[in-house]
Formats: structure tokens, C-alpha cells, sequence
């Protein structure tokens, strides 16, 4: 495979593949292995990313696409024909989709259907591409905004240490907004972990705004929890309906923590991450990473996004392993298997409040965010 890209040339990589490639059973539109190569490499993480990366990547198959000439019906064509197998090739080739790639998915699966079978297909495009941009602009940029003002209001002026796990976008977000927009004074502590160590990003963006930071792994928590923090902010991959948050592994042991020290546990989460789903364990619907991932104790990455670097010093003259082969044999050891999870599942017993775009509500209210902010209303709300 190529280099991995980092996620900030995903545009001008798709904006450089011609708009005349057509989409049909035998020829893939090249943006699609283009972006699953982001999916699979961890070139591109994140729910608000890898959503963001899917709808451009439709645009630009719906402005590539042409219905044959023989189509009784266009949205039967754009749905089977274009949307369906690039979904099913990032799923089933590259990694699972994520919670907000599906809600996504599917709001832009109702977009199609709700086209008036008459419309010309130039025009019923339009439709699609301004229905995909609001989804955007409203479910995720001012949802984010939304959240930070929120969340915002919760960090005094000065004094606060705040506790923050790995990388969140709009975690990142309200933080520098209450420390460049509303001018307050905090240290934020940045918890990281192995394998993919986001917590890097989320510290280089942090530094450079100017906020001081304290940067350490998650074995150190349980010092800190105890004598600093006095709020917890952790970004979601989703929220389950029975209030349970979905995110990168090892957040719960954060909240967990934070609960038995009587540190409030804010989640910052945009609505269109709200799963219907009931999970009660960390198990059942897990994504498994690349084992290799854990076995590599170098912790090297390339830049500022998560790749790893795949090479791995050797030892020298005398024949001793170097630090980076401990575990270089594991395949060959029968008693051994490596697990790498992904993500991990949050009590709701052990959040304090979800911060969303329509206020900081409890945990059990999920289920009425759920029913409010259904596909079928996302997709009224653009028309």
C-alpha cells in the first residue's frame, strides 16, 4: 500500500480525481479505495472525520454519476448503483462504520427516497448535494459551536484543571474557545494511551493556542484524579440508548475515576451520534484493531496524524533484541493472543451530564434525543 495520508489531504486527493469517472457494476470510482485506505491506515480517526470524509466522498460520486439511459426509476439506481456498494466496500473491506457514518448514511438513504420520481436527475442532484452540506453545517459545525457554549459555561474563569482523554474534536473545540473566546484560565491535563497515542494531537493543538498542559498515560491517572482535577471533559463515539457512551478505549476507565473521587464527568456529543442500540458490555459490537498495533512497543508515529511507524530498530552486533522485538515472535508463541479493542463502553452511572447542541441533558434523556432527532427530522429540517 501507499504511504498512509494525513486526514488534511483528503480534499485535495479527491478533488484531483476527474469528475468523469462513472460509477457502474464493474469499475469503482477511485475515491472510493481512496478513502477506505484513509479508514484502514488510521490516517483518518474520528466519528465527525470519518463522517465528514464519507458525504464528500458521495458528492463526488453524485457529481461523477449519470442514471443509464434505460433507468425506470433514478433513486433505485443512485441507491443500489452508487451508494450502497461504496458503503458496503468501506465496511466489509476497510474498517466497520462508525455510529455517525450510519445515521449519516442512512439520512442520506431517506434524502433519495423522498425525491419526486419526475424530477430531472441534474436537478434531484442539487437536492442531494445542498441536503448533504446542511447535514453538515447543522448536525455537525453548529452542533460543535452549540456544544462548546454549552460545555463552555461549566469552566470557571480561573482555577480549573481540566481532565481530557485522547482526542475529541469538539472537546478540543470548546477548550480553545473558553481560553482565546471568553479569555479564562485553566490547565488542561491530556491522558493518553497505547496503541494509538491521539492524546499527541490533542496536546500539539492545546500548546499552540497557548493553554498549559500536563501530558501523561493512563497508568499515571489515579495520582492525578486525586489531587488536581476538578472536571472531566471526554469526547463520544455514540451514545447508546440506555445512556451508555460508546468511545475510544479506555474512557471508561476515566469515568470510573472520576466518579469514585466525586469529579463531575461531562461528555461532549453531537445528537446525530445517538445510537438506538442498547449495549451493556464492551464485548458485543467491538471493533478489533490490528494486533501488530499492540505489539509494537516503539510508540513511534509519523507527524501529527496516527500512523505508526512500521519499522523497528534492530539489535546490534552482540545479538541482543532491541526494545522494539519483545514481542516480535508473538504469532510463533501458541499460549499467546493479542487484543487490541478499539472502543470501550461507559457506564451512564458514571456520567454526570451529556453536553449536546440542544443543552447538558442527563444521561437517561438519550432516549428522548433519540425519538427528537430522528433521520426523518434531520432530513425535514433541510428541505
Amino acid at each position: 500500500l501507499p504511504r498512509p495520508m494525513a486526514p488534511l489531504e483528503l480534499h485535495h486527493q479527491l478533488s484531483s480525481i476527474s469528475s468523469n469517472n462513472q460509477l457502474s457494476n464493474n469499475h469503482i470510482h477511485p475515491a472510493i479505495p481512496t478513502l477506505g485506505h484513509l479508514y484502514i491506515t488510521h490516517s483518518l480517526l474520528g466519528g465527525n472525520a470519518r463522517c465528514r470524509a464519507m458525504l464528500q466522498t458521495f458528492a463526488l460520486l453524485l457529481q461523477a454519476y449519470t442514471p443509464p439511459p434505460t433507468s425506470r426509476d433514478f433513486r433505485h439506481d443512485v441507491d443500489h448503483s452508487l451508494l450502497k456498494p461504496a458503503f458496503q466496500y468501506w465496511t466489509t473491506q476497510c474498517r466497520p462504520h462508525s455510529v455517525s457514518m450510519g445515521n449519516a448514511f442512512s439520512f442520506l438513504k431517506l434524502a433519495v427516497a423522498n425525491l419526486e420520481r419526475e424530477l430531472e436527475w441534474n436537478h434531484a442532484r442539487e437536492i442531494l448535494l445542498e441536503s448533504m452540506e446542511a447535514y453538515v453545517t447543522e448536525r455537525i459545525e453548529y452542533a460543535g459551536k452549540a456544544i462548546s457554549r454549552h460545555a463552555g459555561s461549566k469552566i470557571q474563569e480561573k482555577g480549573d484543571v481540566i481532565l481530557v482523554f485522547g482526542k475529541s474534536e469538539v472537546i478540543n473545540r470548546l477548550l480553545l474557545d473558553a481560553a482565546l473566546v471568553d479569555k479564562k484560565t485553566f490547565r488542561v491535563i491530556v491522558v493518553d494511551s497505547r496503541p494509538l497515542l491521539e492524546g499527541r494531537d490533542t496536546l500539539e493543538i492545546l500548546s499552540r493556542a497557548g493553554i498549559s498542559c500536563t501530558y501523561v498515560l493512563l497508568n499515571a491517572l489515579s495520582y492525578l484524579m486525586m489531587r488536581e482535577v476538578t472536571k472531566v471533559f471526554l469526547g463520544a463515539s455514540a451514545l447508546m440508548s440506555n445512556g451508555s457512551v460508546l468511545s475510544r478505549v479506555g474512557t471508561a476507565c476515566v469515568a470510573l475515576l472520576a466518579n469514585s473521587n466525586h469529579i463531575p464527568v461531562l461528555v461532549g456529543c453531537e445528537t446525530y451520534k445517538i445510537c438506538n442500540r442498547v449495549q451493556l458490555e464492551s464485548i458485543t459490537g467491538n471493533e478489533l484493531g490490528d494486533a501488530e498495533e499492540v505489539a509494537c512497543t516503539d510508540c513511534a508515529r509519523l507527524g501529527p496524524s496516527n500512523r505508526w511507524n512500521g519499522t523497528v530498530e534492530r539489535g546490534d552486533s552482540s545479538g541482543e533484541k532491541s526494545e522494539g522485538e519483545v514481542l516480535a515472535d508473538w504469532k510463533d508463541q501458541p499460549n499467546l493472543k493479542l487484543l487490541n479493542l478499539m472502543y470501550d463502553l461507559t457506564p451512564s452511572d458514571f456520567v454526570t451530564g451529556i453536553v449536546t447542541e440542544v443543552g447538558i441533558l442527563p444521561p437517561s434523556s438519550v432516549a428522548v434525543l433519540l425519538r427528537e432527532m430522528s433521520p426523518e427530522s434531520a432530513f425535514k429540517g433541510t428541505s
